[in-house]
């Protein structure tokens, strides 16, 4: 019969489409009709987790475990077959499928341009409210430049 004994990430990568769960000796252990195997990096190295599906992508690939000079392979297909197995990837998985990706260049100049059309807005209409033309003409003409406003994006 074959069980999951220890299952731990040796670190854990994530990209934008995948999690990647990367493997090392005396962190995946099994035990086997009583005896204990562990991993060793010679296929397999790494638990690929689909940041949309939460599927492991990776089914087919061949993990080897050793106990002495005894190998065994086993492909993380028939480790799926195992409940505990599916639950210590999903405990190490879910902590990263909750937390966001660091924001891009490209989406935090984005953000940027809209924090600072979002601040001349207020100080147009901090400017009307103090009734104070030269300042509301200056934002108005900064606006012009900077922001390309259309009548469309208005409405």
């Amino acid at each position: 019969m074959l069980s999951i004994k220890t299952l731990k990430p040796f670190y854990v990568k994530q990209e934008t489409r995948n999690i990647r769960i990367m493997l090392a000796y005396q962190y995946f252990t099994i035990h086997i009709d009583g005896d204990v195997y562990q991993f060793v990096p010679i296929e397999g190295r790494e638990i690929v987790v689909n940041r949309k599906t939460k599927r492991i992508e990776n089914a087919k690939d061949i993990l080897v475990f050793q106990k002495g000079k005894h190998m065994i392979q086993i492909s993380i297909e028939e480790l799926l077959d195992i409940p505990e197995f599916l639950t210590h990837v999903h405990s190490i998985a879910h902590r990263y499928l909750t937390k966001q990706l660091p924001v891009t260049l490209e989406k935090s100049g984005d953000i940027i341009y809209e924090l600072e059309r979002q601040n001349a807005m207020r100080l147009i209409d901090e400017a009307i409210d103090q009734n104070d033309k030269e300042a509301f003409l200056e934002l108005c003409s900064y606006m012009n430049e900077h922001f390309a406003v259309s009548h469309e994006t208005q409405k």
